[in-house]
């Protein structure tokens, strides 16, 4: 090997040795992307609205938008709505200005992505956790009132909803393939609501012993999910694990979720915010870039900054929807949940 070649070839290794991780994986490609799942999806509240879905309450800043910019796809359709559960995939959803198509009417052939953020509201019990669980707290302060409402002879059965909720993940997964057989298919997990360790009242009303609660039926709500993408042959994101640190009772910049109370310029109660849904967007991204899915700090103040400004635009707005009119539009889903 003559002297210039033999600089040229150390000089590209060089190159390559110096490159990031993110860009030594390829970018994934994708041109027809469709995005299905319910209200942790769909990120009511979340600035700025989709004005045309308000009976979803769809946000511009979902993750399924900021993740078809990222991967620059030629197509998105994103039927995600608020309420939903597994059985409207295949069945219609009535909201609060009509009827939702089922989700699975956006899927063709040639869909190339999907991604799914479904199971929470199956069988009630994302709306059981939140609607039961603060008006216990009274009884029982330091306790686990929460824990003993839902133990039945023992036996915990939101557990036993959460069994039922993977068979019907399994089923939305082939019926997935079914419809777009060529399709990367990934379910996305729940980012954690509450902490592992530690209170937080006054943003999650719940008794002491309902914190760890809380955090077992959501891992456990995130193990059935990861259980039907593998049952399915599909990819499990996790967000769980990695939004450590930014669940409800983070500080104002780090938490990903909103608590009790609803904020017209950042999220509907007990929901991600944009800093969630922009970390989903990154840890899905990742997931499919094949490098490892973790938040870093200047990512989350990026997304902090970014939140404040979207919330400024918001409430610059006019207000289109009162939260009362999406809380009544959400409790309906639950309710046809419960079914």
């Amino acid at each position: 090997m003559n002297l210039r070649r033999l600089v040229a070839v150390c000089a590209a290794v060089t190159l390559v040795a110096g490159m990031p991780v993110a860009n030594a994986a390829a970018t994934p490609r994708f041109s027809k992307y469709v995005a299905l799942g319910d209200s942790y999806t769909a990120a009511p509240f979340v600035p700025l609205p989709e004005v045309l879905s308000l009976g979803c309450f769809r946000s511009y800043s979902n993750y399924p938008k900021q993740l078809a910019e990222k991967l620059h796809v030629r197509e998105l359709t994103d039927v995600s709505c608020g309420g939903a559960d597994t059985t409207n995939m295949t069945k219609p959803q009535s909201t609060l200005l009509g009827t939702a198509a089922p989700q699975f009417d956006a899927l063709t052939p040639d869909t190339d992505l999907v991604t799914v953020g479904i199971g929470g509201n199956d069988f009630g019990v994302f709306g059981s956790i939140i609607d039961t669980c603060p008006s216990l707290r009274a009884s029982d302060p330091a306790g686990a009132p929460c824990k003993a409402h839902f133990t039945v002879d023992g036996v915990d059965t939101l557990l036993a909803k959460i069994a039922q909720t993977q068979t019907r993940i399994t089923g939305v997964v082939e019926g997935i393939k079914a419809r777009s057989p060529k399709a990367k298919i990934l379910l996305i997990g729940y980012p954690k609501i509450a902490p592992e360790h530690g209170t937080c009242p006054s943003i999650l009303p719940f008794a002491t012993g309902d914190y760890a609660y809380l955090y077992s039926i959501e891992q456990a709500l995130n193990q059935a999910v990861s259980n039907a993408a593998n049952a399915g042959g599909a990819t499990y994101v996790d967000t769980f694990n990695p939004s450590t640190g930014h669940d409800a009772c983070a500080p104002d910049g780090q938490a990903w979720i909103q608590g009790k109370d609803i904020n017209l310029l950042r999220a509907f109660s007990y929901h991600p915010r944009y800093e969630g849904q922009a970390g989903v967007t990154a840890l899905t991204y990742k997931t499919l870039a094949g490098v490892p899915a973790v938040v870093t700090a200047a990512e989350q103040s990026a997304w902090a900054a970014q939140g404040r400004k979207l919330a400024k635009q918001a409430a610059a707005a006019p207000r289109l929807v009162s939260p009362q009119a999406v809380e009544a539009s959400l409790n309906r889903g639950r309710t046809s949940a419960q079914r």
